[in-house]
């Protein structure tokens, strides 16, 4: 990589060419202020009057947002309205005021820089990608207290197309950008799931976020050219490479084309072999998503959502409701449910959790749930419930040993016969399966899958276990190879021991929507994938050029192949023979099938 080129998380597709104008905001200076105790009520009431006036804002921007975006997009600011009005926040903000006879706005600063601290330092991924909504949530509470308004009036004044530089995007700025003369986003912080990328993708906007000192090393004023798909970004770009990524956009608008033309068709290789095509659904709004791109069911709808962020855990009935919500949406397909993933900072924020050094291999997952049944029992019952007339099955996450399955197993028979006793309508059971994660559970394979239902590969843990190396470690990112020959091997085994059980396997991990690593998981016979909703057409079309016979065979070699670059090689190569591989981005992974915007000429 050239010392001009710069590389981050592509999260909003198209390639956009401009002058870059640097954002840049800070949280306010907050005086030190104390008040009386005639004067404490009055400074309860400012504050709530702070957020009414705040609330008003973001339904302003959510409807702004349906407009422009739709109602997916706008259900964002639904969100951010009731993170604003969280009441358990909002009690600790009084109780501040009250106890040390505080202004509204040192209280709420005080209080805001511990939560922001809390989410900063959070190592689940859904928290830090909120960030930059409580962020600008905090920002606007803090400046009405002191009698201001968010400055946004600078996007008035540009009138010529640009390329906008952050540190941190929020949803409120985002949605208010015009496409005519922002022609892309580059942020330092910022995920594919931040608010801030969905918005983007939702406006056409290209951009790339995760760009470490983006900042620092680009000047105002200098040329930028970036791509949102490949998160590639070269400054001062040249004729010639203006030129390749005009071409480049070109070549994704025909494969847009083609993944428009066979959105309705199935997911069937040359030769005949029928691929089952699903979703994960992390959140409610990607299930509409999901639907849209023609998802077979749900492979993974992991549940964490429910208790991330609350001071309680959700009922049994509010579970009910959510899961037959979900099967309603995909009748004739099954919907698996992952029992709660709990772990590290992953706990409803009234529940008592030991800190931990490292979560990742301390007390999380179906080890809480074990350990804590009276969290688990009531997830149990509502599946039972929504299972009556749904078909819904149940995937046990990080299960390693035979006996997690077994005491798993026996406590939902207890809460099946309980609720039939109790005269509940609830199914009296549900297929269950177990994740695949660890090479313990590989090595035990064949007994998990005589035990069990099904079996899932959740490809993303299992590489991190396997290699010892940290997903979410940046100067670890090179080293984290799905395709590393000790994966590639584990992810035979796993499949031979499901057929050998005579049971389904399938992939829900991010290999399941690269189309490199596809070749690898159709040739080892693994007939259903499980992606993120907006994977589902590129896996597809993938799948329709790629002959199961040329699959098979590239597996075998990856399976004798002895480093990481012969086995991607031995992959390409054979996907190559089907598919343009000069829509293959430097990093090995295909674009996402998404809206491309126009590249803007320098003339």
């Amino acid at each position: 990589m050239s010392d001009r080129e710069l590389r981050g998380v592509g999260v909003s597709p198209g390639v956009a060419f401009a002058p870059a104008l640097a954002v840049r905001w800070t949280f306010p200076e907050i005086p030190e202020r104390t008040v009386g105790p005639a004067e404490l009520e009055a400074e309860v009431a400012r504050l709530h009057q702070a957020v009414q006036a705040v609330s008003d804002q973001l339904d302003v921007l959510r409807i702004r947002t349906l407009q422009r975006a739709g109602p997916e997009a706008a259900g964002i600011f639904d969100a951010q309205i009731m993170l604003a009005q969280d009441t358990d926040f909002l009690t600790s903000v009084e109780t501040l005021i009250r106890k040390n006879l505080l202004s509204a706005e040192s209280a709420y600063e005080f209080r805001a820089l511990e939560l922001r601290n809390a989410w900063q330092n959070a190592r689940q991924s859904f928290l830090r990608d909120r960030l930059a909504d409580l962020n600008a949530i905090q920002l606007r509470m803090l400046l009405h207290l002191l009698g201001r308004t968010a400055d946004d009036a600078w996007l008035g004044e540009i009138r010529e197309p640009v390329i906008l530089i952050a540190h941190e995007l929020s949803p409120g700025l985002t949605v208010q950008l015009d496409r005519e003369h922002v022609a892309g986003l580059i942020s330092e912080e910022g995920t594919r799931t931040s608010h801030a990328a969905i918005l983007a993708h939702s406006l056409g906007i290209p951009a790339v976020m995760g760009v470490p000192g983006a900042l620092e090393c680009i000047a105002e004023g200098t040329i930028v050219l970036l791509d949102g798909q490949t998160g590639r970004i070269l400054l001062d770009p040249t004729p010639n490479e203006l030129e390749t990524a005009r071409l480049q956009a070109v070549r994704r608008h025909r494969l847009e084309l083609q993944l428009e033309s066979i959105a309705g068709e199935p997911a069937v290789t040359p030769d005949g072999a029928e691929i089952t095509l699903q979703g994960n659904v992390d959140l409610p709004e990607e299930v509409d998503v999901a639907v849209r791109h023609g998802a077979q069911g749900v492979g993974l709808l992991r549940t964490e959502f429910l208790i991330t962020g609350r001071t309680t855990l959700p009922s049994e009935d509010e579970q009910t409701e959510y899961y037959r919500r979900v099967a309603a949406a995909f009748t004739g397909h099954p919907v698996v449910v992952r029992t709660y993933d709990l772990g590290g900072d992953k706990f409803p924020s009234a529940f008592v959790a030991p800190h931990e050094p490292n979560p990742f291999l301390g007390w999380r997952s179906i080890r809480v749930c074990l350990d804590q049944p009276e969290i688990f029992r009531p997830q149990l019952r509502a599946i039972l419930r929504a299972a009556a007339d749904r078909d819904i099955w149940l995937m046990l996450p990080m299960i390693i040993s035979l006996d997690e399955l077994a005491e798993a197993k026996g406590l939902i028979a207890e809460e099946a016969a309980g609720l039939h006793a109790a005269g509940v309508r609830a199914a009296r059971d549900v297929p269950v399966g177990v994740m695949i994660e660890t090479p313990a559970a590989v090595m035990l394979a064949d007994d998990l899958a005589a035990a069990a239902a099904f079996v899932s590969v959740g490809t993303n843990d299992l590489t991190q276990y396997t290699l010892a190396v940290d997903r979410s470690n940046a100067r670890l990112a090179s080293r984290f190879a799905p395709l590393h020959p000790a994966v590639v091997r584990q992810l035979r085994h796993v499949r031979e021991a499901a057929a050998r059980a005579g049971i389904s396997a399938s992939v829900c991990g991010e290999m399941a929507s690269d189309p490199v690593a596809i070749v690898l998981l159709i040739g080892l016979g693994y007939d259903r994938l499980s992606t993120a909703p907006p994977s589902i057409p590129l896996v597809k079309w993938v799948v329709r050029n790629l002959p199961l016979a040329a699959a098979r065979e590239a597996a075998t070699h990856a399976v004798q192949a002895t480093t990481t670059e012969q086995v991607q090689a031995g992959l390409r190569e054979t996907l190559g023979r089907y598919v343009d591989l000069r829509l293959v981005d430097p990093s090995g992974a295909l674009p996402r099938p998404l809206v491309t915007a126009s590249l803007p000429r320098k003339d």
